[in-house]
């Protein structure tokens, strides 16, 4: 499983030449409406297993958590799935908030 930063993932998304990944946040509902990046797709850790098909296994996934425990978690079980592009975001939301976008609301 890879790992990349928040300053990493906010440069890919700024890239317009490169494919933007699925950016799957496993938070809890609660989480998700206190904050989130852009354009992810809430999908709380307990539901990954019966929304897999959701997802296709060739896409970049970067998963997404609070603080980055949660989705390494979540990563490992969609490596074990036989996805083979998966990321994972560390620090989760908290880093992002703190190196990225200071607007956003944290908890």
């Amino acid at each position: 499983m890879q790992s990349l930063t928040a300053r990493e993932l906010a440069s890919w998304l700024d890239d317009a030449g490169r494919h933007k990944p699925v950016l799957l946040d496993v938070r809890e509902p609660w989480e998700f409406e206190t904050c989130h990046i852009e354009e992810s797709l809430a999908m709380p850790m307990n539901t990954v297993p019966d929304k897999l098909s959701e997802l296709k296994a060739e896409q970049p996934v970067v998963c997404i958590c609070h603080h980055g425990v949660r989705s390494m978690q979540v990563a490992m079980y969609l490596e074990q799935q036989g996805f083979t592009r998966v990321i994972n975001l560390t620090g989760g939301v908290d880093a992002w908030t703190k190196q990225v976008d200071d607007t956003m609301p944290t908890y």
